[in-house]
């Protein structure tokens, strides 16, 4: 399992030295939100561009904005490394996933909790990522909608069959009692906020390699 610990939890009034202090994780997962695709507001270009010059760590983007396409090529410069689009905040996601691609980011397409994988078919082939929703997207803290595991099961069913290279990532009320359920879901990533963040810093890496082990 990887572990992407997702800076919405954690302490906003000095986001370097939190990113630093969970050093063992795969990823950085970062919530930009907008407040018209989902009813909050978080980070924003200046926020990514600022922790990029404090750290190397690989920025999991995850984009719940409307209209996406017409910021890609300002996540590029702000120094993300994978950029997460919905399938539901675009009228053509294949079109935005391969852009991103073309501007040497990994791509990433991501469900709401009711879009079937379905729906997505067509951009697997396209995607180095795939990010199911595990909760309604815009908030963090909420409980898990395990009813959505079963997404990644059918996700690691498609990649098998027709020999995808994406890797599924899980967002949302995953914690460490049913970090177990994820794993065996067929979920590769997991996105953890207050499950990395409410352990005291000094601790948070040793947690996070225990996770890792799952």
């Amino acid at each position: 399992m990887r572990i992407s610990p997702s800076i919405l939890a954690c302490d906003l009034s000095d986001i370097a030295a939190e990113i630093n202090s969970v050093s063992e994780a795969d990823y950085i997962h970062i919530d930009v939100m907008d407040g018209i695709f989902v009813p909050n507001i978080s980070f924003g270009l200046p926020v990514i561009a600022s922790a990029r010059r404090r750290t190397a760590a690989v920025f999991d983007v995850h984009l719940m904005i409307d209209r996406p396409e017409r910021y890609l090529s300002d996540f590029k410069k702000a120094g993300s490394d994978i950029l997460t689009i919905h399938a539901e905040s675009t009228s053509d996601p294949l079109r935005v996933i391969k852009e991103i691609r073309s501007l040497g980011m990994k791509s990433g397409i991501a469900i709401k909790p009711a879009t079937p994988v379905s729906e997505i078919l067509k951009y697997l082939p396209f995607a180095d990522l795939v990010l199911v929703m595990t909760v309604e997207p815009g908030f963090g803290g909420q409980s898990i909608i395990k009813s959505c595991l079963k997404k990644a099961t059918e996700l690691q069913d498609l990649k098998r069959k027709n020999g995808y290279s994406y890797i599924i990532e899980a967002d949302g009320g995953i914690d460490e009692n049913n970090l177990p359920e994820v794993s065996a879901s067929g979920v590769e990533v997991s996105v953890m906020g207050s499950a990395v963040y409410k352990i005291p810093i000094e601790k948070r890496n040793v947690k996070i390699a225990e996770f890792k082990k799952i």
